[in-house]
């Protein structure tokens, strides 16, 4: 019982943290701070409420925090992968965050279960479960990129065809298509009005996003600057190889699929079966977890558990 009021303890703060992102990022104007803060400029903001302020108050006690850690290499890491998941903090402000809910769920584990042994374990499940959410945010935010670079391409190609040149049809994506691609062509744009050449935005746009469909349109791009040729049939030639694998990989999740399901079923199906234990042979269950065989019982079917669903994973994940 203790266990599981720990464990839901620290479940309630990561979703909360998730619910906090989305408020900042939907309340703030996420693009112009993320440019503007590295310059220190002050935009020009309405009044604020007080449940503002108070965000506000917080996020800046964040950043003063994290000063120390902007240039090292593993929140330069972190940064990446964060503006791969679209979540607008900084390497360094991510580690903070950790670090409070860190402290937050071992106070809160430990006021509830008064053991040292439960404080530790959701401790140390915070930075994996949040560090699980970015994965899932990322992959989610490619697989759409994805999804939407075809129409982009053709879109692009139509353009040129039309006698647009290739920056002018940057800026009519970032205004026509939605996000993730028309937030990341919103920022190349900028980028290009800003003055920097279109070569290194294409690159920096690249390293942001993370997809080899992507860094195959900046290279065909890059060559036809270099040495010509018709760049509106080399987009239409990559956007029907991205829709074939598109089609390919929908089929692959299909045939897959019961693999998959038996992934998930092997994860709950554990803590389906405690759950009922501990309803219906409370005291068997109590003593198995009090007991040091139970306990060692309990880990090694944790890390049989995490094996066989990495192996499940491994079987049916084919890279298309």
């Amino acid at each position: 019982m203790i266990f599981l009021l720990s464990l839901t303890t620290a479940l309630a703060v990561f979703f909360l943290v998730i619910v906090v992102v989305i408020y900042v990022k939907n309340t703030l104007s996420i693009n112009i701070f993320y440019r503007m803060r590295r310059h220190k400029v002050k935009p020009i903001m309405k009044k604020e409420n007080s449940s503002e302020e108070w965000l506000m108050r917080l996020y800046e006690f964040i950043k003063k925090i994290s000063k120390p850690l902007v240039e090292r290499n593993f929140a330069q890491f972190l940064e990446k992968n964060l503006s791969r998941a679209g979540i607008p903090l900084y390497g360094g402000e991510y580690v903070v965050i950790n670090l409070l809910l860190v402290a937050l769920v071992g106070f809160l584990t430990l006021m509830l279960t008064m053991k040292a042994v439960y404080a530790v374990i959701g401790m140390a499940m915070v930075p994996l479960a949040l560090w699980m959410i970015i994965l899932t945010l990322k992959g989610r935010r490619l697989e759409a990129f994805t999804e939407q670079l075809s129409d982009c391409l053709i879109t692009i190609s139509n353009a040129l065809r039309a006698g647009y040149s290739f920056q002018q049809t940057i800026e009519i994506i970032s205004k026509e298509m939605e996000p993730p691609i028309g937030e990341e062509f919103s920022r190349m744009n900028h980028d290009v009005i800003m003055g920097v050449p279109l070569e290194e935005a294409l690159e920096s746009a690249n390293t942001r996003i993370g997809s080899s469909d992507f860094e195959l349109v900046m290279t065909a791009v890059l060559i036809q600057r270099e040495v010509g040729g018709n760049l509106a049939q080399v987009l239409d030639n990559i956007s029907y190889t991205i829709a074939e694998r598109i089609r390919m990989r929908r089929e692959i999740l299909a045939i897959t699929a019961q693999g998959r399901l038996s992934s998930i079923v092997l994860v709950l199906l554990p803590f389906a079966a405690g759950t009922a234990m501990f309803f219906f042979n409370h005291d068997n269950f109590v003593q198995m977890l009090e007991d040091p065989m139970g306990q060692m019982a309990m880990v090694v079917a944790v890390v049989c558990e995490i094996l066989g669903y990495i192996i499940i994973r491994r079987i049916v994940n084919i890279e298309v």
